[in-house]
């Protein structure tokens, strides 16, 4: 018997929705970041690791908290910390203070990314059919909604502060719509689960590939407007290289869930991971800002609907409940976004970022090459 109906396949939307706002939103404020506290490319990589460490920390406990409390609870109080750090981002006036709410910002998105995964897992389940990469289209709506709107204020002169705060109203306004539909109660079966569990089983390997398209995600996030203004683009032009890349993550990601009813997680992986690849090396190659664009296009096509696939291979193993996958997967894959700012910084500091860029075009190809042991 369904527990679930359209109120609630409609607020998990609304929840990547929001999820994908609050996060992107931070892209176009790197150069500006870096700037105002005066670092240098391994400083900042340093300083963008205290988002990844605030992620990892609050993750592996995500997922009993919301077998405990809902994941109501949680997405909520989680998506209202991010709100209410957000427009720190834009002031924090020193390195230190910039890394403290680096890493309470970090924290409020790891919850709020684990409790919402959890609900899609919970809602996909109990449909039947294939919504996974329907969910996280709408967190690349969110992606260009953010980075988009966010650049777009700052392109017409808006200052930073002010737009931070605009974005902030958005994004709680999105939650709260949300609010009312959000699953209150975890299966009954999940809610005796232990606070700790160590992953074992498909739950490992599904992680760690996780953890190669986090890091590529990340790199984009974090990396693609200094790359872009680096090429000789403006610092408000600085957000133009995620929105690209939101704009086809969400073209997949929207036709996901057909494609992958048609074609099966095998073939999305190997493709996936293969064009994500190929736009990497197009963002290296390129001999200028804007036709790297095309390139940040190609990475967010290929790998659209890659953690889709391998959320819902969490959600239907058998080595672990649901929940506790869904957490210990965020967890090990978000282990790239907790490496992979200060590694790509002292990449970039040592040899140059292209460099940098092209070693994540083989971690892409390596994703690719587990396509027949996961799904």
């Amino acid at each position: 018997m369904k527990t679930t109906g359209l109120k609630q396949r409609v607020s998990t939307r609304l929840a990547f929705l929001a999820a994908g706002m609050a996060m992107s939103s931070w892209a176009p404020l790197v150069p500006y970041a870096q700037t105002r506290t005066g670092v240098e490319a391994a400083q900042l990589g340093l300083l963008l690791l205290c988002l990844g460490i605030g992620s990892l920390l609050a993750m592996p406990v995500t997922g009993v908290l919301a077998a405990r409390f809902g994941c109501r609870r949680v997405v909520l109080w989680s998506g209202l910390a991010c709100c209410a750090v957000f427009p720190f981002l834009a002031i924090a006036p020193s390195a230190p203070l910039l890394g403290l709410t680096l890493f309470l910002f970090g924290a409020a998105i790891g919850t709020l990314d684990v409790s919402m995964n959890v609900q899609a897992v919970i809602v996909e389940k109990d449909y039947g059919s294939a919504l996974m990469s329907g969910f996280h289209g709408m967190f690349s709506v969110g992606g260009i909604a953010g980075a988009g709107g966010m650049s777009l204020m700052l392109w017409l002169g808006m200052d930073i502060v002010s737009a931070s705060v605009a974005m902030t109203i958005v994004v709680a306004g999105v939650l709260l719509v949300a609010g009312p539909h959000l699953l209150r109660e975890a299966p009954a079966a999940e809610r005796d689960a232990p606070f700790l569990v160590v992953p074992r089983g498909a739950v490992v390997l599904i992680g760690v590939l996780c953890m190669f398209v986090f890091l590529a995600e990340g790199a984009v996030l974090d990396w693609s407007a200094v790359m872009l203004t680096d090429g000789g683009m403006r610092g408000a032009q600085g957000g133009l290289g995620y929105a690209a890349f939101a704009v086809a993550m969400t073209i997949g990601r929207l036709n996901g869930d057909k494609i992958v009813q048609r074609w099966g997680g095998r073939r999305i992986l190997l493709l996936g991971g293969v064009a994500a690849a190929a736009g990497f090396l197009i963002v290296v190659l390129a001999p200028s800002a804007w036709l790297a664009l095309p390139g940040f296009a190609l990475i967010g096509c290929g790998a659209s609907n890659i953690v889709p696939v391998l959320f819902s291979a969490a959600g239907n193993q058998q080595d672990m409940p649901a929940g506790l996958a869904v957490s210990a997967i965020s967890t090990i894959g978000y282990a790239g976004i907790l490496a992979g700012p200060g590694l790509i910084g002292f990449v970039a500091h040592a040899v140059g970022l292209q460099w940098a860029f092209a070693a994540l075009a083989a971690g892409m190809l390596l994703v690719a090459t587990q396509a027949r042991r996961t799904a």
